[in-house]
């Protein structure tokens, strides 16, 4: 007999055989204020779309999470300040040398504190592989052209995310107050002071007085563990958010299109290989911690204005901004009694350029091709020429301005003159980016190529027939159907042609400036020459069947 039903508010009848333990009785009474159930058992059902590159992303969760956590274990024993000390710890070099509390302090952390040192080098580590897994992150977003709507939004907030995560690590490295560092922070202070007009105030705002002064490293200290960090966790929230609520991109393949999701559930498959991989990247980086030194402050001693460390070097990532002051030529101009230090201050403008060429392109191409629909599914890189392209090039230059950047270096290790390696950075500066691009896009095409060849007479075998004649051919078997619906379910948008200038009626109607340079970019973009064909359904039946597959 079943239990009768209640139309208004009253007690509900427990549906368990057993009665409720203390542990379920507490998630009955959570869950009645919370509503947790009903919200978890929506969302951690959700579908996830799977492929490997999607651990990039993952990667710079983790090492973000790891660099918070040592953070927080070195802030308990830093001392930000630049209050001169006499050493006194364990490193017998140093004993009785004259330094900064900081200085001093992150000695104290790598030879007093038990596993200071191992800490200090995760933390590093961490900062290096968190800043490289959002580049190369990054980079898979461009090249699947995943930034499409509705991400657009989202790769911003990825784009801010890197930038921020670039000066807080530049930060971090700057805090020791050892010689290598403070030639860091004195590069610092050459930008800021080649600024026109206000470059002067900027400085004293930021060191308090003459370089170094004794307010930078606290100063320095507060932003990189208080408001950086601060902004980080809410752009990495927002982002989680916005990915969680897109899902990520997937590619072609059987049953696979816009309007549909085929993966695995959140809960329990991508929870498990979460948990799993988080622990592997957080073992990793503490194996490389443990049998590679990076920043060995004790081997560069305290910092002096009077003393350059050799082999001064910023982290990988900072390196291209050291490249563009390396290879540009030390040209000054004087006006109305005051010098302008081009050599300095247009590397400093071309510094942000850099990164808003790749940022800025999403929306660039949005405006050329016109297109407002969404885009859930991810492009094989090939199937956009110019885009790839474009990354590439813009790859090639970060190369160039980080050799630049260790011109010193290469020229010491491979025994070569630091005058020609800055001379041939100056050209591949300009010509780089060049000859990378048209290779690049040689190769889609090539690529692209490829793929309809397969499409249309199938993959080589390795099998070679003679036939009646003594003509040896070599036998083609034909693609599965889901390899074909692979290879042709890409979209291949067609140029924008601008309507006549004379309409129907005689009037004259020119089209803008604005008009004509889109119409122009997109020939450029997919026009004849920017991309190959795809093979129709109608070539493919025809080969198949008055051909067959050789």
């Amino acid at each position: 007999m079943s239990a009768p039903q209640q139309s208004g508010p009253g007690p509900v009848t427990s549906t368990r055989a057993a009665p409720a333990n203390k542990a379920e009785a507490l998630a009955d009474w959570t869950d009645g204020r919370l509503g947790i159930y009903a919200l978890s058992k929506a969302n951690l059902r959700k579908i996830f779309p799977d492929h490997w590159s999607f651990m990039l992303g993952e990667i710079c969760l983790y090492t973000f999470i790891i660099i918070i956590v040592t953070g927080v274990w070195l802030t308990l024993f830093f001392k930000p300040s630049m209050g001169e000390v006499i050493y006194e710890g364990r490193y017998l070099p140093l004993r009785g040398v004259p330094m900064s509390e900081a200085y001093a302090s992150t000695l104290d952390i790598s030879f007093d504190r038990r596993g200071g040192l191992l800490i200090r080098q995760i933390h590093h580590w961490a900062a290096i592989v968190f800043v490289a897994a959002m580049f190369v992150h990054m980079m898979r977003v461009f090249f699947t052209g995943a930034f499409r709507k509705p991400r657009e939004i989202n790769w911003l907030f990825g784009a801010g995310l890197l930038i921020l995560g670039m000066f807080d690590g530049f930060m971090g490295y700057s805090l020791p107050d050892d010689l290598l560092s403070g030639t860091g922070i004195r590069f610092m202070e050459g930008a800021i002071l080649a600024v026109p007009i206000v470059g002067t105030y900027l400085m004293f705002f930021l060191f308090g007085s003459q370089f170094p002064g004794i307010d930078i490293v606290p100063r320095l200290f507060t932003v990189h563990i208080l408001l950086i960090p601060g902004i980080m966790m809410g752009l990495l929230v927002a982002h989680l958010i916005l990915v969680f609520y897109h899902k990520h991109t997937q590619f072609a393949g059987p049953g696979r299109t816009e309007q549909n999701v085929v993966g695995m559930p959140l809960m329990p498959v991508y929870m498990a290989k979460a948990g799993g991989f988080f622990f592997l990247v957080f073992g990793i980086i503490a194996a490389m911690s443990a049998v590679a030194t990076v920043n060995p402050i004790w081997a560069y001693g305290p910092y002096r204005p009077d003393q350059v460390s050799t082999d001064a070097q910023p982290d990988w990532y900072m390196g291209y901004s050291e490249g563009l002051i390396r290879i540009m030529p030390g040209w000054e101009i004087g006006l109305w009694g005051h010098t302008l230090n081009l050599g300095v201050f247009v590397p400093l403008m071309i510094f942000p350029l850099v990164l808003v060429a790749i940022w800025s392109y999403p929306f660039l191409e949005a405006w050329i091709t016109g297109d407002r629909r969404e885009h859930h599914m991810a492009d094989r890189p090939r199937n956009a020429p110019v885009r790839t392209a474009f990354g590439a090039a813009w790859i090639s230059l970060y190369l160039v301005l980080l050799a630049g950047g260790g011109n010193d270096l290469l020229a010491t290790h491979f025994h070569l003159s630091i005058n020609a390696i800055t001379n041939a950075c100056r050209i591949g500066f300009f010509v780089a980016p060049v000859v990378t691009f048209v290779i690049t896009k040689r190769w889609c095409l090539g690529l692209q190529r490829r793929d309809k060849e397969k499409v249309l007479h199938g993959r080589e075998t390795g099998v070679i027939n003679r036939l009646q004649h003594g003509e040896y051919i070599e036998v083609h078997a034909p693609l599965p159907q889901e390899r074909l619906y692979t290879l042709t379910s890409h979209d291949q948008p067609q140029p924008v042609v601008l309507p006549a200038e004379v309409d129907e009626n005689g009037v004259v109607r020119k089209a803008g400036l604005l008009a004509r340079a889109r119409a122009k970019f997109s020939r450029g973009f997919y026009g004849e020459g920017s991309q190959i064909a795809k093979p129709t359904a109608e070539e493919h039946q025809e080969i198949a069947s008055g051909h067959g597959h050789h």
